[in-house]
C-alpha cells in the first residue's frame, strides 16, 4: 500500500474525514468518497456497521488519536494531564492538543496538514521564542512566538515555494493565535477554549472509556 493510500485508509477506518491530507481532502482525489468502506478485502460501508456503547467510545478516542497523529500511551498521559486540571475534563484533554507544537504550526498555515507540520517541527525548522524546538508534542504557552529558524528563512526558495504558499491559503487562523504573516510567524495570544475547536468531536465518549 502506497503512503497516499496509508494516509486515507486512516480515514476510512474513522469512517470520516479527518484531514490528514489538507486541502487534498476536499477534493474528488478523496478515497473516502470514493471507496466509503472501511479498509479489509471486506470492509463494510462507512455508516452502517451498527456499535455498542464501548464500541463509540473506542471509535472515538482511535478518531482522535488519528486526528492528531499520537500513539496510545501519549494519548492516555495527555488524558491523565486533562484529570488532574481544573475545569471539563473533556475540554481539557482537547484545548491541549491543540497546544501541540506541530497542532499550533499546522493551525497557523505553515503547514496544510499536521502530517506536514510535524515533519516541520521533526526537521527542526521551527523555533519557539528564538529556540529550536524538535518535539512535535512541545506544549505552547501564552505569549510564546512561533517561528522559523533562521536556516530556514535563508532558504528562500523553500520559504516562497512553501510556507508563504500555505500561509496563502483561505484557512481561517483560530482566535486564540494570530499569524505575522510578514514576519512569518505566530504568537500565541491566550489559551484555546472548547469553542475554538469546530472538528466534530465527542470528547465525552473518550472520558467515558477511560472512567472505566
Amino acid at each position: 500500500m502506497s503512503s497516499t493510500n496509508g494516509t486515507c485508509s486512516k480515514c476510512r477506518q474513522a469512517g470520516e474525514k479527518l484531514f490528514l491530507k489538507g486541502p487534498k481532502c476536499r477534493t474528488a482525489k478523496c478515497l473516502l468518497d470514493r471507496r466509503p468502506t472501511a479498509p479489509g478485502q471486506h470492509g463494510k460501508r462507512v455508516g452502517t456497521k451498527k456499535l455498542s456503547e464501548y464500541g463509540k467510545q473506542l471509535q472515538e478516542k482511535q478518531k482522535v488519536k488519528l486526528m492528531y497523529g499520537m500513539l496510545e500511551r501519549q494519548f492516555r498521559r495527555f488524558f491523565d494531564v486533562a484529570v488532574r486540571e481544573q475545569g471539563v475534563t473533556g475540554d481539557n484533554l482537547l484545548c491541549r492538543l491543540e497546544r501541540r507544537l506541530d497542532n499550533v504550526v499546522y493551525r497557523l498555515r505553515m503547514a496544510i496538514s499536521r502530517v506536514q507540520a510535524r515533519q516541520l517541527v521533526v526537521h527542526g525548522h521551527i523555533t519557539v521564542n528564538g529556540k529550536k524546538v524538535s518535539s512535535p508534542s512541545f506544549i505552547v504557552r501564552v505569549g510564546d512566538v512561533i517561528s522559523l529558524t533562521e536556516c530556514t528563512l535563508k532558504n528562500s526558495a523553500f520559504v516562497e515555494n512553501f510556507i508563504d504558499k500555505r500561509m496563502g491559503i483561505g484557512a481561517k487562523v483560530p482566535g486564540w493565535l494570530e499569524l505575522q504573516k510578514k514576519e512569518r510567524q505566530g504568537i500565541v495570544q491566550r489559551l484555546p477554549l472548547r469553542s475554538d475547536i469546530t472538528a466534530p468531536i465527542q470528547e465525552h465518549l473518550i472520558v467515558e472509556l477511560y472512567s472505566k
